[in-house]
Order: structure tokens, then C-alpha cells, then sequence
């Protein structure tokens, strides 16, 4: 599990359904510890009002990003619109086709990891196309409720439940290294709008983007907070930890009591003052940002 910088990394996200995706993915892109291979868009149906071609708009954001960025160069496919029907059959597309490339192109020893900011649908499905990938994978994926005392999880969850046979698919697998920045860690970082306006307001390009998305987003099942004056950034902070991880605490655990029993990796804390000043910091550095 030794960390090499930079890291080769993959980002599977499902960009479309919420506003933490897009401050991730631009946040990785600016990250000099960080090897973006590629991006690839996932599905979010389960969301009340998810489009019929969900991935789609996914697909559409992932490509602002890079092109408001000027890194149209870094592939970037679309995935499956649909979750996998069981544990058995994947859904084939080419996010699931350019994860098994870039992991067969890996040199020998070396793993690619896989940011999964929402389900595990297409590196699931990747692993079932070509099992030979899977010692050359290295998955982090933002998902699960989970208490670390009692070593108790809870599938309820936003991104678990989008595609839980993908997520059975992925920890029953013995050989492939699985990492999870639960939703317990990652709600801890959370972005004031006050702070987002301060570095990213009136900057134009991507900072125009971000800010724009964050105030143009209904957050319709948010009953508290309806001027969005705070947001969680669940998927910044995997981010954050891949970049830097001593901003991030993890250990191992036994799977959930109803898949395969083995060990995988759980964050547990997250120093969030510090993530936050990477994060800006970075963007000041990448002049994208103000200090």
C-alpha cells in the first residue's frame, strides 16, 4: 500500500447528481501529486430527479471541466447509465473499457488507483471484463455508513445504494485492494459558501463554474440550510487524502457481516483545517484561485 507520487489515478464520478463531484475532479486536476490517467462518468438513478440518461450529464460536466481547464487531453469516457443486475454480469462501456487499458498498462508492480466519487458500477464491471486487472488495481471509494468502535456498517448510503451488486462485486473480491472514505469521515468536510465567493468569485474560468454550480443546484431534499450557505464536500476529501495522506487516518477492518470476510481499508479521521487550506492554497498556486 506504499504511496508513489505521482499517483496514477483514474477518477470515477457521478458528477452529475450533486456539486461535490465538480470541486474534486477540478481539484485533482491541479494536484501536482496526483497522475490524472483519466475520467469517467457513473450513473446516479436512485436520485429522485435523475434524468433517464443520468451518466449522460455526467458525461457533459466531466467535459466542461476539462475543457474550462484547458486538459482536454486526459481521456475521458462515459459509463454504464445502468447499475449491475447482479454480482455476476457487468454492464460494458467504455469508462469500464478504459479502466481495464489503463490498468493493463500498468508496469509490473505498480497498481492504478480508482477515485469511485459515486457507484462502483464501472470498475465493478471492469474487474468482471478482465479479471487481470485486479492485482493492478488500487480502489478508494466514498461510500458506506460506518461506525469504527463496533466495526458496524451501513449500506444506506447514497452511492451504496446506486449499485450495491457492484459494491458486493468489488470488497468480495479477495485479491483487490479496497479502500473506503465512508460517508461518517467525509461529512466532516464541509465548504462554507462565504469562503467559496472569497477565493473563486468573479475569478472566471473554472472558479466561475464551481461557483455557479453551487448556487444554480437545487438541493431539493435539503430541508435545512436553503440559502446553501454550507455544503458537504464528501468527494474533496478523498481527494485530499490521495494528494497528502497524512491529512488522513485509515485502518483495517473485516468486511460487512453479509459479504466475503477479509480485510479492507477504512479512513476514520480527516483533518479538515487542513484540507481546506490545501485546497485553496491550490487553486491560488494554479492561478485559478484567490489566496
Amino acid at each position: 500500500m506504499s504511496q508513489k507520487h505521482p499517483l496514477p489515478l483514474i477518477i470515477d464520478a457521478d458528477t452529475g447528481n450533486e456539486v461535490d463531484d465538480l470541486y474534486a475532479i477540478a481539484r485533482a486536476l491541479i494536484e501536482p501529486a496526483l497522475d490524472i490517467r483519466g475520467i469517467t462518468a457513473a450513473q446516479w438513478h436512485t436520485q429522485e430527479r435523475a434524468p433517464n440518461n443520468c451518466v449522460g450529464e455526467s458525461q457533459r460536466l466531466n467535459e466542461d471541466i476539462l475543457r474550462l481547464m484547458d486538459k482536454t487531453e486526459i481521456l475521458h469516457h462515459q459509463g454504464s447509465n445502468f447499475p449491475m443486475v447482479n454480482t455476476h454480469r457487468p454492464q460494458p462501456s467504455a469508462a469500464a473499457d478504459l479502466i481495464i487499458e489503463l490498468a493493463m498498462a500498468m508496469p509490473e508492480g505498480e497498481k492504478l488507483s480508482v477515485a469511485v466519487l459515486g457507484p462502483c458500477t464501472n470498475p465493478a464491471s471492469a474487474i468482471l471484463m478482465e479479471p487481470a486487472i485486479i492485482p493492478k488495481l488500487a480502489v478508494y471509494y466514498i461510500g458506506f455508513w460506518h461506525d469504527p468502535a463496533s466495526n458496524t456498517w451501513s449500506k444506506r448510503e447514497f452511492n451504496t445504494n446506486n449499485d450495491p451488486n457492484a459494491v458486493d462485486t468489488l470488497i468480495n473480491e479477495p485479491r483487490l485492494e479496497f479502500h473506503v472514505m465512508t460517508a461518517s469521515t467525509s461529512q466532516h468536510l464541509v465548504f462554507e459558501k462565504t469562503e467559496v465567493d472569497r477565493h473563486l468569485k468573479g475569478t472566471g474560468g473554472i472558479g466561475a463554474y464551481l461557483v455557479e454550480r453551487w448556487e444554480t443546484y437545487d438541493r431539493f431534499w435539503q430541508k435545512t440550510d436553503p440559502e446553501k450557505k454550507r455544503w458537504i464536500m464528501w468527494d474533496v476529501a478523498i481527494i485530499e487524502a490521495l494528494a497528502d495522506p497524512s491529512l488522513a487516518t485509515q485502518s483495517t477492518f473485516t468486511t460487512p457481516h453479509d459479504n466475503r470476510a477479509r480485510a479492507i481499508y477504512a479512513y476514520t479521521d480527516i483533518d479538515v483545517p487542513k484540507m481546506k487550506t490545501r485546497y485553496w492554497e491550490a487553486f491560488a498556486k494554479a492561478g485559478l484561485g484567490r489566496r
